[in-house]
C-alpha cells in the first residue's frame, strides 16, 4: 500500500505540477553499484538453490577422459593440436547426424582461431574442460559450397596467417603465402562440384569476415552445439593426444 500511495503522489506531481511550472527533463544521472563478496547472500535463496548448484558442479567435474599433455592454440603457426582436435571432433560427431538427414557426408570443417578460449590442460578432462574451450553457445551448421566458393575460403585462410582449425582440407603455402596446394580429402578441388562444409553459426553469418559462406547453395542446421560435440568426443576417448600435422603448412 505504501508503494502504491507513493506512485499516486508521483503521478499527481508529474501530471499536474509539470503543467503549472512547465518543467522539463534536462539530465539523467546514474552510478554503478558493484556486486562484491561484501554483499551478504540471502540465506533462504542460497539454501534453496544449493542442491541444484551442487548437482551441476558434480556433473561439470565428472571425468570423461585424460589429456597426456597441455595444448594451446598458440602452439602452431598454421595448425595447432587443440585446434585439430576440435575440428576433427566436429567432423566425427556431426557427420553421422548430417548423413542420417541428407544421405551425404561432410567434406570439410572450418572453425575459427578466436573461438578456442582456453588451453586443454594435462590431466583429467571433464565437461568443465569443454565449457572452458568453448564457452559460447555456437551451433554447428553445414553449408553447401561450389568449388569457386571453396577457392574463396582457401584464399581467405592463406591471407589470415592464423591457425584456424580445419579438417578434411589440406593447404600448402610458399614463403610468399601463395597457394601451392589445396585439396579436399586428398583430391583437387573441382569448380562444378558441391562441397559440404561444417562450421558454426557465428562464422556462417559473417563472423571473422568469412563472407564466402553467404553465397552458399543451401544451409543445414544440425541443432548441435560445438561444445556438445566436444563433450561427446571426450566421452568416446580414453586418452587425448592430438598432434600438429601437415594439414596446413608453409614452405619457408
Amino acid at each position: 500500500m505504501r508503494i502504491t500511495y507513493l506512485f499516486i503522489l508521483l503521478n499527481i506531481f508529474v501530471f499536474s505540477g509539470c503543467k503549472e511550472h512547465n518543467l522539463h527533463l534536462t539530465k539523467i544521472e546514474g552510478k554503478q553499484i558493484a556486486i562484491t563478496d561484501s554483499i551478504e547472500a540471502n540465506k533462504e535463496i542460497d539454501a534453496y538453490i544449493k542442491p541444484f548448484r551442487d548437482r551441476i558442479e558434480r556433473d561439470l567435474d565428472s571425468v570423461l577422459a585424460y589429456s597426456v599433455d597441455t595444448y594451446s592454440k598458440n602452439d602452431g603457426e598454421y595448425n595447432s593440436a587443440v585446434g585439430n582436435f576440435m575440428a576433427d571432433a566436429v567432423f566425427s560427431e556431426s557427420n553421422p547426424i548430417f548423413k542420417s538427414r541428407t544421405g551425404k557426408d561432410i567434406d570439410v570443417v572450418l572453425l575459427n582461431y578466436g573461438g578456442i578460449r582456453s588451453i586443454l590442460s594435462k590431466g583429467n578432462v571433464t565437461k568443465r574442460t569443454a565449457f572452458g574451450l568453448m564457452p559460447f553457445e555456437n551451433s554447428i551448421v553445414v553449408t553447401a559450397l561450389k568449388g569457386v566458393q571453396m577457392d574463396s575460403m582457401i584464399n581467405y585462410l592463406s591471407r589470415a596467417k592464423k591457425a584456424h582449425p580445419i579438417s578434411g582440407l589440406k593447404i600448402k603455402l610458399d614463403k610468399n603465402y601463395k597457394i601451392l596446394e589445396a585439396k579436399v580429402n586428398g583430391k583437387n578441388i573441382e569448380n562444378d562440384r558441391t562441397y559440404y562444409v561444417a562450421t558454426n553459426d557465428y562464422l556462417y553469418n559473417g563472423g571473422d569476415n568469412m563472407s564466402f559462406f553467404k553465397t552458399n547453395d543451401s544451409l543445414y542446421i544440425l541443432d548441435y552445439k560445438i561444445r556438445n560435440a566436444l563433450i561427446d568426443k571426450f566421452i568416446k576417448l580414453d586418452t587425448i593426444n592430438p598432434v600438429i600435422d601437415d594439414r596446413f603448412t608453409q614452405i619457408k
